[in-house]
């Protein structure tokens, strides 16, 4: 059986942010951009936490629910710089690392270079290292799978510790709402609970017919995890599928030619990423979100190529099939997917999408 860690930093920026600056300790910490704008939360301190105060949250509304937040703007390389002390940290237990961002990752400890079998020590030794080395408190889950480890190191936030062994897995469950399922989500809790699947444990007696409905073609895996079946490794080095940039914009666009600029501009930044990855790219794909927040996507799926010219043309031509200038815009992305590592068509079958 696997022993598995989930380990995921506490209010990670805002810690980080605590951390180097003595004057935020206690006080409510929101990182993130300008009530004044478009800014939203990135994160928040448990300080801010309190008043309600959430990542994803408009700043302004955040200001709003707690008056004495103190905004810090993000500085991703700092963050980034304690995020790499953190997974080495991780890899001097294991090479079985998975890691899920920044500050969350997934260690599988079953076997472990400090000689430990029991994974519970491994995660207090990995805790006390966080704490020593970068200053900052993690919480861990240890479990016997990826998804009862993920929802037990949220239990006890934070700097928390909760550990399900086998004989504990069917009471843990019992005491879940439906919502703690993978991949359930506001929207779908809903739907599941209009048809009365209140708790986890509901989902293994739900009539097939009444979960499909809700949920669909995942309604055979919320079974497995309402049963506490979880056979995925941990997997380290996951390749990446896509890769992209999005801009929101202070003001909205309503010049086209500003909006297609901004649109080559992104392309030129995907473009660049092939390039240090070494790869090629069959798929490019825009999403452009109107000022009334509806966001739709554009895709175009051809030979694989990392050709700046190409993947340009590309996305202008499918930004072209969107209202954009017609109608302003809030928000602009590029992206790219369907990685090939060469540019050969052998075997390609070529097709042309709009999404």
């Amino acid at each position: 059986m696997r022993r598995i860690l989930h380990i995921d930093m506490d209010a990670f920026y805002a810690s980080v942010e605590q951390r180097d600056d003595p004057s935020l300790k206690g006080k409510p910490v929101a990182v993130g951009g300008s009530p004044t704008g478009r800014g939203v939360v990135a994160a928040a301190s448990y300080e801010a936490r309190a008043f309600g105060v959430h990542s994803a949250m408009p700043m302004a509304r955040a200001v709003r629910l707690c008056p004495s937040l103190v905004i810090v703007r993000p500085d991703f390389q700092k963050y980034r710089a304690a995020s790499s002390a953190v997974f080495s940290i991780f890899r001097e237990v294991t090479p079985l690392v998975e890691g899920l961002s920044l500050d969350e990752a997934y260690l599988d400890v079953t076997e472990n270079a400090w000689g430990e079998t029991l994974a519970t020590n491994v995660a207090k030794r990995v805790k006390a290292r966080i704490l020593e080395e970068t200053r900052l408190t993690a919480s861990a889950g240890v479990a016997p799978n990826k998804f009862l480890a993920k929802v037990a190191s949220g239990w006890k936030k934070p700097d928390g510790l909760t550990v399900i062994s086998p004989e504990r897995v069917e009471p843990f469950l019992q005491q879940l709402p439906v919502d703690a399922l993978w991949g359930v989500g506001p929207v779908t809790a809903k739907k599941l609970r209009a048809r009365g699947i209140e708790r986890l444990v509901d989902v293994r007696t739900t009539d097939e017919r009444l979960l499909r409905e809700a949920v669909g073609s995942m309604a055979d895996w919320l079974r497995q995890l309402a049963n506490g079946i979880d056979d995925r490794p941990v997997t380290p080095h996951r390749e990446a599928k896509s890769s992209g940039s999005e801009n929101t914009y202070p003001e909205d666009l309503t010049d086209l030619a500003v909006i297609r600029q901004e649109i080559v501009e992104m392309a030129g930044h995907a473009v660049r990423w092939l390039a240090r990855k070494d790869l090629f790219a069959r798929t490019v794909t825009i999403k452009v979100r109107y000022s009334d927040f509806t966001t739709i996507t554009r895709s175009h799926t051809a030979a694989p190529t990392r050709d700046e010219p190409a993947i340009t043309s590309r996305a202008v031509t499918l930004l072209d099939k969107t209202e954009a200038g017609r109608r302003s815009v809030r928000l602009l992305g590029v992206s790219v997917h369907n990685f090939s590592d060469s540019d050969s068509l052998h075997d390609l079958p070529l097709f042309d999408s709009v999404l």
